[in-house]
């Protein structure tokens, strides 16, 4: 059952997917209505899932799901990973790979590979203050207080 993602309770569960690229316009109508469709039949064990979606700065697909309802299961997971690969495949994007770092250079976000973040790190182009996307967080509440954060806050602190 899809609902609007403000909807959705605190503690719903998250999944983020960071995009290669920002999506254009078009393909974030697309993407949308693609979500919207797959969330609006998402079922585990034939119960519906009460779930939603968001697209911060047309460069992330966040998918939420309330569990107090209804738990996800392997099955309706895996048919999650499988809508956001076959938006890969349509929008030739990577989504799926989580060793890379997105974080935000001025009004930008930059997607690098996690060496290459490494070494911008080394020279000074990214500094602890440097705000980075926690794809880490699990739940709705710190999708919305801890997805965002200076790279000393996340678990990308390691690297200074």
């Amino acid at each position: 059952m899809f609902v609007p993602f403000d909807d959705l309770t605190n503690d719903a569960r998250v999944w983020i997917y960071p995009s290669s690229r920002p999506f254009t316009e078009t393909e974030s109508v697309a993407i949308a209505q693609k979500l919207e469709a797959f969330i609006t039949q998402w079922t585990a064990h034939g119960a519906s899932l009460k779930a939603s979606f968001s697209l911060p700065y047309n460069c992330f697909i966040v998918i939420g799901l309330d569990e107090n309802s209804q738990t996800a299961t392997g099955c309706s997971i895996d048919a999650s990973v499988r809508i956001i690969q076959e938006l890969e495949k349509t929008y030739d994007l990577v989504l799926l790979d989580k060793m890379n770092v997105s974080f935000k250079q001025g009004e930008f976000i930059t997607y690098k590979p996690l060496l290459d973040f490494k070494e911008m790190v080394k020279n000074n182009s990214v500094t602890e203050n440097t705000v980075v996307f926690n794809h880490l967080v699990i739940n709705k509440t710190e999708f919305l207080s801890q997805w965002e954060v200076p790279a000393k806050d996340s678990w990308h602190a390691r690297y200074f």
